[in-house]
């Protein structure tokens, strides 16, 4: 009661939610990397607190943000796929902020599909690289040209990301001159969507000639064979990663690490124009991804799979004389939590339905001093229409992953970081297995899933056809031109 009555007491704060695409943590300087140099990013962790065990609520970029922004699982609000629309009349982490006074600007990435562009910000200067209709999101039948092609050169979305940036710099200069000259004491909410380090695996020629001179290769390789989980050995298959060549593993990493040291620059421009307008003592600054990239390991790619390199994601928290400075959080967390957390930072109402906790108390709380009053339990699931229905619980130490009609998996992170002994049939872990798939199967349905998955995505389809033969006008679209990606 009385840390809510301190919040009470002191005028609402800014927020500068920062949220990048396919990010994994591991690739950070204050993450334990030290091949990639990302000075701002470890900054802001200087300045705040740094959260280690966050999980996105599902490992693909619609899914993810959706889910994200309505703070409820892919399937609360059935969008399991990049072509599913998020129901306009479903109230968003931006409904909240408006309701309790802000007026929510977003600038770049949100990825939402359908015709509202906005799910409950006020203003959009800058729009998405994709469509706003299906079709632009599916996973093609073979991915593997994206390792083939990668290397130096220049990808659109770092186009994008560039005026994404002097988007969000122009915003906050521009809040700095009202605030010079006593216009305007109203907080500010502000989002940035960037693209990077999504692939395509192409960067600019001075940034990837520094990480492919000293890239090395993943570090788990598994070859196939039958000790592979039937779901991991059809995905590595239907993707044409069964024979990538050495050459393609350490161009597509080194202009992975590459995308991430300049996407961490255009933060680095963000967080000085915010403190350079005199900005930066009563803003919330939030960073954090949609989900993470495989990078090669367990010879895997992109995302869409439940081991830590996809599914976890970045998180650091950090607001001056509120936060501790310099912290670290172990507890297992969902995005979704962050939701929850900005939403009771800033005063507005949670979310109807939120599954979301906020962790304020918890990231303002000593190390340690927490202990108990938080559950280290995070879910997270994926689904398409071939068939595949999963769904990951992170409890504890423990991750199972659920695999509907096929076994499981299951992986003790604290003496399995890599992920490369299965514990599923070990019978001393049958207890951890029951306890987890139960709660995995707690309130959700796999059959109830695949069905709606199935005519949700026939629905699409009619959209799909539906937007060929009208091209529907678009809204918030970023142009991209060819011209702008190219492989030196």
């Amino acid at each position: 009661m009385a840390d809510s009555q301190d919040r009470a007491d002191h005028r609402q704060p800014n927020l500068l939610y920062i949220h990048s695409d396919q990010h994994n943590p591991a690739v950070t300087g204050c993450y334990g990397d030290s091949l990639v140099e990302t000075p701002h990013l470890d900054g802001l962790a200087a300045k705040g607190v740094r959260c280690t065990q966050v999980y996105c609520p599902s490992p693909v970029c619609v899914a993810s943000r959706m889910a994200m922004l309505a703070g409820r699982y892919p399937s609360d609000i059935e969008v399991w796929t990049n072509s599913h629309i998020l129901d306009p009349a479903v109230p968003t982490l931006a409904h909240a902020m408006g309701a309790a006074g802000y007026r929510p600007v977003l600038a770049g990435r949100m990825h939402a599909i359908g015709p509202d562009q906005l799910h409950g910000y006020a203003e959009r200067p800058i729009g998405d690289h994709s469509s706003n209709w299906p079709g632009s999101g599916d996973t093609p039948k073979e991915m593997s040209t994206i390792l083939e092609r990668a290397g130096a050169g220049q990808s659109s979305y770092e186009v994008h990301d560039d005026d994404v940036t002097a988007a969000a710099v122009h915003f906050l200069n521009r809040r700095g001159v009202q605030r010079r000259a006593g216009l305007s004491a109203d907080p500010f909410s502000l989002t940035v969507g960037l693209m990077l380090p999504h692939d395509p695996y192409l960067a600019r020629r001075p940034l990837y000639d520094r990480y492919r001179q000293r890239m090395g290769p993943p570090t788990v390789r598994e070859p196939f064979g039958d000790h592979l989980h039937p779901f991991v050995s059809w995905w590595r298959e239907r993707n044409g990663w069964q024979s990538v060549s050495e050459e393609s593993m350490l161009q597509s990493r080194a202009a992975y690490w590459a995308l991430v040291a300049a996407m961490d620059s255009m933060i680095g421009q963000i967080l000085r124009a915010l403190s350079d307008n005199g900005l930066a003592e009563n803003t919330l600054v939030v960073y954090s991804s949609d989900h993470g990239d495989q990078m090669g390991e367990h010879d895997l790619w992109m995302k869409r799979t439940f081991y830590e390199g996809a599914v976890r994601v970045p998180a650091i928290l950090s607001w001056p004389g509120v936060l501790p400075e310099g912290a670290v959080c172990d507890r297992v967390m969902s995005a979704l939590d962050l939701n929850a957390t900005m939403l009771d930072a800033l005063g507005a109402p949670p979310l109807p339905k939120s599954r979301g906790r906020s962790a304020l108390e918890l990231l303002r709380a000593p190390a340690g001093e927490s202990e108990g009053e938080w559950e280290d339990v995070a879910l997270s699931e994926y689904a398409l229409k071939e068939g595949v229905v999963q769904r990951m619980v992170r409890k504890d130490e423990w991750k199972l992953i659920y695999h509907h009609k096929e076994r499981p998996q299951l992986f003790n992170l604290a003496e399995d970081r890599l992920e490369q002994t299965d514990r599923a049939g070990d019978p001393s872990c049958r207890g951890v297995v029951e306890e987890l798939t139960h709660r995995a199967l707690d309130g959700w349905d796999p059959e109830t899933v695949a069905r709606r998955l199935q005519e949700r995505c026939r629905e699409s389809e009619m959209i799909r056809a539906w937007a060929r033969q009208t091209n529907p006008p678009e809204q918030f679209r970023w142009e991209a031109r060819p011209e702008m990606t190219f492989r030196e």
